[in-house]
Parts: C-alpha cells; sequence; structure tokens
C-alpha cells in the first residue's frame, strides 16, 4: 500500500499545514459548534491519515476518532496523539453503526477515491451519521485525475488523485441524502486550488 511506505515522511511534512491556513481552522471551528450544538457525540475522521485533523478537532472538544487504510498512518497517529483513538478500516467498507455519529470528517481523503465509488462511499455517511448532524468534506478542485509516483520525501508511490468540480461534488451529496450548506475555493497549504464543503444529513433521509 503506498501510504504504508510514505506515512513516517507525510506525517513530518503535514503536520503544522494548519498554522498556515486560518480558513481550514475557522471551518473546522464551525464544524465543531455545530457538533456541540446537535447535542455532541462521536465524530468520525475518514481517512485520517497521521491524525492530525483528529487532534485538532479534539483539542476543539469534539470527541473524535479517526480511521484510515494503511495500518502504518495509524501505527504513526497512534504514537503522535496517544490517548486518542485510531482504527484500521476502510470508508468503502465503513463499519461503523447506523445513525451513531454525531459528525463526519473527511479530509482531503476522498480524492483517491474513482467517481464510480463516490456514490457508494457518500451512503455509508449519510448512513453513519445521525439526521441533521453536519458533514465536511475537503477536496482537490478540478478536472483530472493524474497517477501520482514518487512523494513524501521522494518514496516511490502508485495512487490516482482526484479532482473534483464543486457542483459535481453537491450533486452527490444531495443524492447521498445530505444537503449542501456551505462552501468555498481557496489556494492554501494544502491545495493549490481546493474545496471546502460543509452539509448535513438530510433530517428525513434514510
Amino acid at each position: 500500500m503506498s501510504y504504508d511506505t510514505v506515512a513516517t515522511s507525510y506525517a513530518d511534512q503535514v503536520r503544522n499545514l494548519l498554522d498556515e491556513t486560518p480558513d481550514e481552522r475557522a471551518v473546522l471551528a464551525l464544524f465543531a459548534d455545530l457538533v456541540h450544538a446537535g447535542g455532541g457525540g462521536p465524530v468520525a475522521d475518514v481517512g485520517c491519515g497521521p491524525g492530525r485533523i483528529t487532534a485538532h478537532l479534539h483539542e476543539l472538544g469534539v470527541d473524535a476518532f479517526g480511521i484510515d487504510l494503511s495500518p502504518a498512518m495509524i501505527d504513526v497517529a497512534r504514537r503522535d496523539h496517544p490517548g486518542l483513538r485510531f482504527d484500521v478500516g476502510s470508508m468503502t467498507e465503513l463499519d461503523l453503526a447506523d445513525a451513531s455519529m454525531a459528525g463526519l470528517v473527511a479530509w482531503y481523503s476522498l480524492i483517491h477515491i474513482p467517481d464510480d465509488e463516490i456514490g457508494p462511499v457518500l451512503q455509508h455517511f449519510q448512513r453513519v451519521v445521525r439526521p441533521g448532524g453536519p458533514l465536511l468534506l475537503g477536496y482537490h478542485v478540478g478536472d483530472e485525475a493524474q497517477m501520482r509516483t514518487h512523494g513524501y520525501g521522494g518514496h516511490p508511490m502508485k495512487v490516482y488523485v482526484h479532482r473534483r468540480q464543486p457542483n459535481q461534488m453537491a450533486a452527490w451529496l444531495n443524492d447521498a441524502g445530505f444537503t449542501t450548506q456551505r462552501h468555498r475555493t481557496l489556494s492554501s497549504a494544502e491545495s493549490t486550488l481546493g474545496g471546502i464543503l460543509l452539509a448535513r444529513r438530510q433530517p428525513d433521509a434514510q
């Protein structure tokens, strides 16, 4: 698995990115406020990598835990953030109970999911989030998919990075039972052109 080979160097490169991205900090704070306003509860950071977003949400008072497909990433997350929960798992087969999450974050982690699998993944998200609960997505904006063969300390990789347009993301979310509430594009340390999208699970969606 590509991310197993780069876990340590990746963690070193992204560890302090939130210090350089005030807009991202602001939207994470808004997400945390929505979770608190909804009564609190567990929040899944799906595709958590080395756990920096999970840890930031925890600092904001959110009961956040991380899930990632890469065992090496989970090892790094547990090393860097002892006391927080991190599990190996897949967003394509999300092993969480129905309506058990007060919210869910997928921070630049859908970028490796091909278009024909996005719908089922978002349906998993809808299934596990409480009605009315918030969903926060970060993604790269664009039209193309590129194969990444090197990165994060020069290690070899073989992973596709998919870029999407905001209207397509909103349409997929609507089809999955979410309502988009806020969206913006921006350039930052996170992405040359990134999209930040905040949605809620529709109260009447089943």
